[in-house]
């Protein structure tokens, strides 16, 4: 049981009059005692002394409630102060003292140093990362189906993290139920509007609720784990590979390992799987949250336009009449007709839209053929330096050199090379590369070629 492992008095400075004190204290002890850089878990007496008066300063406590029977009610110094809360520690078990030859070293024993640690995650209230979670247990699930043999441990770290994770989902869900709890049972307006951007806006929907709404969503991995853990449960192999593996790390007989590989899967797949409902629940209330607010602001400065003409008028009317003959006023205002706009209708939620089946749709096959006819249209028209050099050596044949006159032009793809066989230094670098296997020389006279391009007479031939 818990009270067989901590002093029974451990709680006591956190439940007294002075519990703000002990608190800011604990807290900072913490840093003294977990340091990563600290090897030794024995801190001088000394050091945590000095911890506690930069506490006590640093926070400016002045008022001290006397927890003893002849204790002072007022404190002189801060040294008096922080001797009498490390004699309380000292005296309730949170800190316990050792004498190493002519020195004392205080330390935390297990237990206590495991409470102030979860102690303080929960008045930190650090901002967890869902992605960093998520990516923990598919990595992990991975380790553990490709290597079961030496990594099948991974499995049993991938299912105490998505268990964390579902904890803090259902920790964020009652959050939103407390916060929306103490804003119904708030009347003052600028209270609730405080609790709203403090508790909702900065604590729960920034750091955890805007995370699981991003285009960057976490949860785009779950179907990766889902689906290879589902694989894993039909394979009968990696199966028993990991339950060797339970086996020999954790000391368990064999059908022992065997059934706590089946729930550590069958948990990582029943969590990931009621993701979706719980984020419908923690959306509605937060639905919920956010309509309530919006009803505080809309009528926190509501005013009754013409209240103070109508007052007016009253009390001339009043005044009127004798004192017995004054009516009874039961309200102020008057009664409107009734109309769609008498009651404010809450906003409604957008419906989930229902699921459909995608076919694909078949395409008309002269479409399809109109398509290849473009391509090959536009592959013709396309001139490149490999074409105009196949062009070239089938003019040339065995010759080594060649008139214009004597090209041949039986297509679009004869007259579109034929057109760059004079200017293959505009084809880029590999034009340049391919007018270096050839020479062309200019004459005077103009020719026709092949009955459609008439142009300035050449001669081109080939450079060994």
């Amino acid at each position: 049981m818990l009270f067989n492992h901590l002093p029974d008095e451990l709680f006591a400075p956190l439940s007294g009059s002075n519990k703000a004190i002990y608190q800011t204290v604990l807290l900072e002890l913490a840093d003294v005692f977990f340091d990563e850089d600290s090897v030794d878990p024995f801190i001088p007496r000394d050091l945590v002394r000095s911890s506690i008066e930069e506490a006590i300063v640093r926070h400016g406590f002045r008022h001290w409630v006397p927890e003893q029977e002849g204790e002072g009610d007022s404190v002189r110094s801060v040294p008096e102060t922080a001797g009498r809360i490390y004699r309380r520690l000292i005296q309730t078990g949170w800190l316990e003292e050792e004498t190493k030859l002519y020195r004392t070293f205080v330390l935390m024993a297990p237990a206590v140093s495991f409470t102030l640690r979860a102690l303080v995650s929960v008045a930190r209230q650090a901002k967890r990362s869902y992605g960093g979670t998520i990516l923990n247990v598919l990595s992990s699930v991975e380790f553990a189906i490709n290597d079961p043999e030496h990594r099948g441990l991974a499995l049993q770290e991938a299912a105490a993290t998505a268990a964390q994770f579902s904890a803090h989902l259902t920790d964020m869900l009652l959050g939103l139920r407390e916060l929306r709890r103490s804003i119904a049972a708030t009347n003052d307006p600028k209270r609730i509007l405080k609790g709203f951007f403090e508790e909702f806006v900065e604590r729960i929907l920034v750091a955890d609720y805007k995370t699981l709404k991003t285009q960057n969503n976490p949860f785009r991995f779950r179907r990766q784990i889902l689906a290879q853990l589902r694989d894993l449960q039909f394979d009968p192999p990696k199966l028993a590979a990991l339950a060797r593996h339970y086996q020999e790390q954790l000391g368990l007989s064999y059908v022992e390992s065997q059934n706590l590989v089946h729930k550590h899967i069958t948990r990582v797949i029943r969590i990931f799987d009621s993701v979706d409902e719980r984020l419908s629940i923690i959306d509605d209330f937060r639905f919920r949250l956010e309509k309530r607010v919006a009803d505080t602001v809309r009528y926190m400065d509501k005013t009754t336009p013409g209240l103070s003409a109508y007052l007016q008028r009253l009390i001339t009317a009043v005044s009127e009449h004798d004192e017995e003959t004054i009516p009874a006023i039961g309200t102020l205002n008057q009664p409107a007709f009734i109309s769609p706009r008498s009651v404010r209708v809450p906003p409604r939620r957008r419906p989930v839209p229902p699921p459909r089946v995608i076919r694909q749709q078949a395409i008309d096959p002269e479409v399809l053929a109109l398509r290849e006819r473009f391509k090959s249209f536009k592959a013709r028209r396309e001139v490149s330096a490999e074409k105009v050099g196949a062009y070239l050596e089938t003019q040339l044949a065995s010759k080594a050199r060649i008139d214009a006159k004597d090209f041949a032009i039986d297509s679009i793809e004869d007259y579109v090379c034929f057109s760059y066989v004079r200017h293959m230094m505009s084809m880029g670098k590999q034009g340049k590369q391919l007018s270096q296997l050839y020479r062309i020389q200019f004459k005077e006279t103009y020719t026709c070629v092949g009955g459609m391009v008439e142009c300035r007479d050449f001669v081109i031939e080939r450079i060994n």
